[in-house]
């Protein structure tokens, strides 16, 4: 079976999904204000024509790229092109100025492809095991799994505990109209037949990750240029480069494998506790931020590991750590597949593919990276105003195309409009993407244990599991009441 996976993915046709989505992710990843989760969104409605397996690999191969573009504009330009380069910048743009643009790109091409690869190791072992383990898992074991999920999300939210909060309830509140779950019957349709189903997935997508974006973009007339600050394009590296950093590389992308483990993280997160360390550790910790390849290596193995990492509970527990994630989880919905613990029991053919999808990916953006980057460091001037236009088209017929209704239209725009809002308001979009993708799954898994248990809660914390992820949502809950508890108290 996994033998079978790994020739689909590596068969010519395969390779081609694999470099088309390397490319596309790059190209996205490398230009300031675009993002690897838009551009995902966009291609979901392409993916309803595709079978399941080529789908994931297009997607996968896009989230991987998109990951190692944004080190190209943070290097060039001091620019992340992705929020996961944003430590790159602190010496990858230095090194660049100071005449060694082609080091500078090759430590970061370098170092994200050997973190990518060092993360997937794990994921390839860890997740069959990881499987197994949560296969035993009961409704209450997963309810509370999911609560952990969505409590990590919001407590580590950029905008603070609280949105992430607010973004959650909304998330969790927009995906409750539709059929119940238990008794079948409609609920919150206000008489709306098109309502019946609930809101789909895509168009929400849409609407909230990418057309809201555009009306952000639109809004900031300063940033539709952006100006040339380094002519180089060359990718070179010593290997001498990474025999000095061998131990800071495997000690980054084992913390950015680890963190991109846990839900809601990320790269970013990931990149900042590699740098940090890296920078703690160092003999020459006064060279970080002026161009030090350690800060280079630390940032891009960890950042790319991290992505790479957060496919391990995507795979195996059907919990998304991120909005990229949660979209790759409702790409494999839209395809009648079953993310989660039963995925290596019911289809494990598909598990594999994501797996010789990722050590894919991982090889071609590579290449990709090796030989485009000249071409990249050009469409990055580009002013952005020429790329909005088709990218509202193709919001409009993606959403359009998912049933063939006007009304999935009017849910998009209608969500973009709460997206540009929440993004006034400094409420973060990516717990509310989540909460709405798992909300259901939470609802039924508790109204499921219910049904079981003769409507007691109480083996939510007899049974050992469930009370171990209880006890982790009640602990990160005191943690953040206790950090704002002493930030009020220095403040006063």
């Amino acid at each position: 079976m996994m033998f079978a996976s790994y020739t689909e993915v590596f068969s010519f046709g395969g390779l081609l999904w694999v470099l088309l989505g390397s490319m596309i992710g790059i190209f996205v990843g490398a230009i300031p204000g675009l993002s690897g989760a838009m551009v995902i969104a966009l291609a979901l409605p392409a993916t309803y024509f595709m079978n399941a397996y080529d789908a994931l690999i297009l997607l996968i191969a896009i989230y991987i790229g998109s990951t190692t573009g944004g080190l190209v504009s943070a290097t060039l330009m001091r620019m992340p092109g992705t929020e996961a380069a944003i430590m790159t910048t602190l010496d990858g743009y230095p090194m660049a100025q100071r005449g060694e643009p082609a080091r500078a790109l090759g430590l970061g091409v370098g170092a994200s492809f050997l973190g990518g690869m060092l993360a997937w190791v794990v994921l390839a072992t860890l997740s069959p095991a990881l499987s197994r383990f949560a296969v035993q898992f009961g409704p209450y074991e997963i309810f509370s799994m999911t609560l952990v999920a969505l409590v990590l999300i919001a407590a580590i939210s950029k905008d603070g505990f609280t949105n992430g909060l607010i973004a959650a309830a909304l998330g969790a509140l927009f995906a409750l109209p539709g059929i119940d779950p238990v008794s079948g019957s409609l609920r919150l349709t206000f008489g709306l037949t098109s309502l019946d189903n609930g809101f789909t997935l895509l168009p929400v997508m849409l609407g909230l990750l990418v057309l809201s974006q555009v009306f952000l973009e639109v809004g900031d007339k300063a940033n539709t240029k952006t100006e040339k600050v380094s002519t180089s394009a060359k990718i070179a590296f010593k290997v001498k480069d990474f025999k000095d950093n061998g131990w800071n590389l495997t000690r980054s992308s084992i913390i950015g494998t680890w963190i991109g483990i846990l839900p809601g993280i990320g790269g970013t997160t990931a990149s900042i506790a590699s740098y940090g360390v890296a920078k703690a550790t160092s003999k020459n910790s006064d060279q970080f931020g002026n161009g030090a390849s350690e800060g280079i290596v630390a940032a891009e193995s960890a950042n790319n590991a991290a992505a790479v990492g957060a496919l391990v509970p995507l795979i195996t527990l059907g919990i998304p750590g991120s909005v990229i994630t949660a979209m790759l989880l409702g790409a494999m919905v839209i395809h009648d597949l079953n993310p989660g613990p039963l995925l290596f029991v019911q289809t494990p053919e598909v598990a594999h593919v994501i797996i010789a999808g990722a050590l894919a990916a991982n090889l071609l953006v590579l290449v990709v990276m090796w030989f485009s980057t000249p071409l990249l460091a050009k469409l990055m001037y580009v002013n952005k105003s020429y790329l909005l236009p088709p990218i509202v088209i193709f919001c409009f017929i993606g959403s359009y195309s998912v049933s063939a209704n006007m009304f999935d239209v009017v849910v998009m725009m209608g969500f973009s409009v709460l997206g540009y809002l929440l993004n006034k308001a400094k409420i973060p979009i990516g717990p509310f993407i989540i909460a709405f993708i798992l909300t259901p799954l939470a609802e039924s898994s508790l109204r499921s244990g219910l049904v079981v248990y003769g409507d007691s809660f109480l083996p939510l914390l007899t049974r050992p599991i469930s009370l171990f992820f209880i006890a982790i949502a009640v602990l990160t809950l005191f943690m953040v009441a206790l950090s704002n508890f002493k930030k009020n108290r220095l403040t006063n």
